[in-house]
Order: C-alpha cells, then sequence, then structure tokens
C-alpha cells in the first residue's frame, strides 16, 4: 500500500501517510528524457557539424531526430512532481521550493554558455550582454528577448505552469481542488485554439497542457487510488497531446518525416507514468538512479550550445562516433560539479534566505497585539519567547510525497 487511506479526498482532514518508497523510477525518467534532448541536439540537429547530420549518423539519427519528445516526458512528469512535493504546503513553501530549486544552476549556466559562446562564437552569438542579464531573471521570453541557450524556452513554460497551480497551493492542494484545476485548464486549452486571445493562448499553452495535467491527474491515482474520472482525465489528455504531435514534428524538423515514432513515444511516456502511478514500479530501488536523476537539470541546461561549439572544434579531429559519447561524458561530468557545488549548497543559501525573508514579511504583516499587558509585563519580567512565523518546509524529494524535480 503506497499510502494508509489519506484522510478526506477534499483534504478536510489532514491524511496521515506512512512511509512510501522513493519513487527511482522518476529520477531513471527524468535521465532518460534529458538525454533524449541531448541526443537530439548533438545527433539529429545540423549545429556544430554544419550540414546534415545524416552523413555522420546515417542510422542513429532517423532515432534521435524524435529526442524532442523528452521535453513532453519532462512535463509529463512536472505535473506528477509539482502535484507530490505541494500537498500540505503553503505558498511560501512553493515559492521557497521551487525558486531555490530552479535558480542558483541557472544562474551559472546563462554566464557559463555566455562566455562560451562569446570566446567562441562559430555556433551562437551574445547579441548583448544586456539581453544576457535579462536571462537570469528566467522570464526573458515573456519580455521577447532571446534565450542565451535554445533549451531556456522550456523552462519559461516551467514558470508558467508553476503560477497557476500557485492558485492551488494558496487555497490548500486538495483531490477536488486538482480534479477542477484539471478541468478548467483543459477547456482553456482547447478553446484558445479557436478564439484569437493571445494572452488566453499564452496561459493555457495548448501544445503543452495535456501534459501536465495527466501528470496531476497520475499523482492523484498513485496518492489515492485509480477512478473513472482520473482515467478520462489521463485518456482525454493523451488523445489531445497525439492531437498536436505532427506540429511538435514539423517544428522540431526541416524535412517531412514520419510522425507515428513521436506518437509511439508519447504513448508508452503515458503508459510508464500510468505503471508508477499504480505502484507497479515501486520496487525499482537502484540508488545510482538518485544521483542520475540529480544530473538532469543541470546537463539540460548547459549541453546544448556548449556542446555544439565542442563540436564544431573537433569535428575534423575526432570521428563523430567517439566524439558524441565522449562530449556526453564530460557533460555529465560538468553537470555532476554543478550540482555538487553550485546547486545544492547555493540553493540551500538561497532557500535559507528566502525562508527569513518570508518569516519577516509574516511578521510585519500580523495585526497589532492589543491585549491590556500581563501582570508579568507590568512587574518587568521576561515576555514569553517570540513564536517562529514561518517554518521552513523539508527539501524536496523524490519519495514519501516530496520531490526535487523541475
Amino acid at each position: 500500500m503506497r499510502f494508509a487511506r489519506r484522510g478526506e479526498l477534499d483534504g478536510g482532514r489532514s491524511a496521515v501517510q506512512q512511509p512510501a518508497p522513493r519513487l527511482y523510477v522518476l529520477d531513471g525518467l527524468r535521465i532518460i528524457a534529458a538525454l533524449m534532448v541531448v541526443l537530439f541536439h548533438y545527433v539529429a540537429l545540423r549545429g556544430g557539424w554544419g550540414r546534415d547530420t545524416r552523413e555522420f549518423f546515417p542510422h542513429l539519427s532517423l532515432i534521435t531526430r524524435y529526442g524532442w519528445t523528452g521535453v513532453e516526458i519532462f512535463f509529463l512528469i512536472s505535473g506528477f512532481v509539482i502535484c507530490m512535493s505541494t500537498w500540505g504546503r503553503t505558498l511560501g513553501d512553493f515559492v521557497v521550493s521551487r525558486a531555490s530549486r530552479i535558480y542558483p544552476a541557472y544562474w551559472v549556466a546563462v554566464f557559463l554558455t555566455a562566455s562560451v559562446v562569446t570566446l567562441w562564437p562559430q555556433v551562437r552569438q551574445v547579441q548583448n550582454w544586456d539581453a544576457v542579464l535579462t536571462n537570469l531573471t528566467m522570464l526573458q521570453t515573456g519580455v521577447g528577448v532571446w534565450d542565451v541557450d535554445g533549451v531556456y524556452w522550456t523552462l519559461f513554460i516551467e514558470l508558467k505552469f508553476y503560477v497557476l497551480f500557485a492558485v492551488v497551493v494558496a487555497t490548500g492542494v486538495t483531490y477536488r481542488k486538482c480534479v477542477l484545476f484539471c478541468g478548467i485548464w483543459t477547456v482553456a486549452a482547447v478553446t484558445s485554439s479557436s478564439v484569437d486571445s493571445k494572452i488566453l493562448d499564452m496561459w493555457a499553452m495548448p501544445l503543452y497542457a495535456p501534459y501536465f495535467i495527466a501528470g496531476i491527474a497520475f499523482y492523484l491515482m498513485y496518492r489515492y487510488k485509480p477512478t473513472a474520472l482520473l482515467w478520462g482525465i489521463v485518456a482525454m489528455s493523451l488523445l489531445l497531446a497525439e492531437h498536436h504531435v505532427p506540429r511538435r514534428v514539423a517544428d522540431n524538423s526541416s524535412h517531412t518525416i514520419p510522425t507515428w515514432p513521436a506518437s509511439l513515444i508519447i504513448f508508452v511516456a503515458f503508459v510508464l507514468m500510468a505503471l508508477i502511478a499504480l505502484g507497479k514500479l515501486n520496487r525499482v530501488q537502484w540508488r545510482w538512479l538518485s544521483t542520475a536523476g540529480a544530473l538532469t537539470y543541470p546537463v539540460y541546461l548547459i549541453h546544448q550550445y556548449i556542446g555544439m561549439t565542442v563540436i564544431y572544434a573537433l569535428r575534423d579531429r575526432i570521428p563523430a562516433h567517439v566524439l558524441v559519447p565522449g562530449l556526453i561524458a564530460v557533460m555529465l561530468g560538468a553537470a555532476w560539479l554543478l550540482h555538487k557545488y553550485v546547486e545544492r549548497p547555493l540553493g540551500k543559501r538561497l532557500r535559507k534566505g528566502l525562508l527569513k525573508g518570508m518569516d519577516e514579511m509574516r511578521r510585519n504583516s500580523a495585526p497589532p497585539a492589543t491585549a491590556p499587558a500581563t501582570a508579568q509585563t507590568r512587574e518587568g519580567l521576561p515576555m514569553p519567547k517570540r513564536v517562529r512565523l514561518y517554518e521552513p518546509a523539508e527539501p524536496d524529494r523524490v519519495g514519501a510525497g516530496k520531490s526535487d524535480g523541475a
């Protein structure tokens, strides 16, 4: 049993949880998705090669040209993980957790990528450093500024999901509210396709909403139990996701290619998430997957233009079938360093600072005390110790109701 019957479906009572196994399989799925994107950039795109990659990888490129679907898998996992990690938390918890998780490694990655492409501008050039500084906000897409690295557009999609789900978190995450959120978002996403509204299209995100929504429904299955309603949400999301696959294929390929492989990958991803939701993969307890999963975000942030620049420099010196695996190994090593020496320590310090600021905000927002002075205070005796107004949340971990994924 994954959880003891967790109280009321509407969240009226606090759910009592039994220890749940860490979801190592989610870590494994995340690193697979990341490597799919990496291979797409290194093997399927001209990038640093300067010509059609089918000359270098005549067979492998037929598979890796669909590696962009790793982004969709990330969004599917994100819906599951964010719903899991916000259960029982306040809005302050959510903001502190997400900010301290996604920004430290990102800030370093922005400067690192900008520095590399400035020194070696053969693949990508820095337009101006004002744009680089704007990238530090992660909001550059919203203000029409180019991304320092090509993968950063997905981070803006993720941020918008956080903002939308924050509405649920602010009112208290419950089963019914999550289902209602999924329903409203689905209607908005479908409507945006036929309504000429840039604002609706921007926030409804019709191409990607089905993945986040399905992820939320899968977590509700995992936390409670599968129901016809939840399966209906998943089925609807899968059909809508598959509907948009041809457009995504066209956007990510310079020539006409079959769409069925991408559709199959998306279907398999949904099946795997269903198995996770049903607890069928809880027996996967390979601890090394935790380390692999920790590398997902850093390697995603730094791999594209830095890697393409390296390919450009070495393409005529090292055979392609040696260069790409070696480059991926180097990127994973760099990701480990970024995780160990930047993401973890800087994230901890940022979390501490944000918690302190949140505590101060709550303290200053509290109404002034109006109770009359007690005999103790009148006689000059010490007041009782002030109660801390904001308790820090535990660091996110995959499993046991927590997650460290973005």
